[in-house]
């Protein structure tokens, strides 16, 4: 079960304690939170994200990556956020990479869509060709600029893309190893 689907415990609708309970459905039966009273059912469908492999025009063709202010750590990755109503892809990671590092976007390249199941989400990947003064959202602590052959990839959604990317530019893609996890 998914962090997304346990936060669920009461229906929506009705208000009636949500069980795990199987029905039919296209392509056979399935197990999710349900309602028993009215039948309402939680999806759990994964969240979409966009990211951006971000290239500076203006310095050389070096990428931006970034850390998170939230991240404990000096893991550094991609700009990301969540699409919202009524924008498009493409207009989503322009926006988010204002909105993140106040730099224009001018070409945007979609690079993949890959899967991060443990956040439950699926990521659109882009190459953003930017431009501009950089000056962090609060959002991100930091940032650093790598020159394309020089940047680590991660074993995880976002450094899939940004590898799939380096090997677009003819640069094989060199892995970081990251620590495991902590047991929830």
């Amino acid at each position: 079960m998914s962090d997304a689907a346990s936060a669920y415990r009461f229906c929506p609708q009705c208000a009636s304690a949500l069980q795990w309970l199987t029905a039919e459905e296209d392509g056979g039966a399935k197990s999710r939170l349900r309602c028993p009273a009215c039948a309402w059912t939680h999806w759990n469908n994964p969240t979409p994200v966009l990211a951006a492999v971000i290239e500076l025009a203006d310095r050389g063709g070096q990428l931006l990556l970034a850390r998170n202010a939230a991240w404990s750590g000096k893991m550094f990755g991609l700009i990301t956020g969540f699409m919202e109503a009524g924008e498009t892809p493409q207009e989503g990671i322009a926006r988010e990479v204002k909105e993140e590092t106040s730099l224009t976007v001018d070409a945007l390249q979609l690079i993949g869509v890959y899967d991060f199941q443990r956040m439950n989400q699926l990521i659109v990947a882009y190459h953003a060709l930017a431009r501009g003064e950089i000056a962090l959202s609060p959002e991100l602590a930091e940032y650093r600029l790598f020159a394309p052959a020089a940047v680590r990839c991660w074993p995880a959604g976002t450094g899939y893309a940004l590898a799939d990317w380096l090997k677009s530019r003819g640069i094989a893609p060199q892995f970081m190893d990251l620590p495991p996890r902590p047991a929830t």
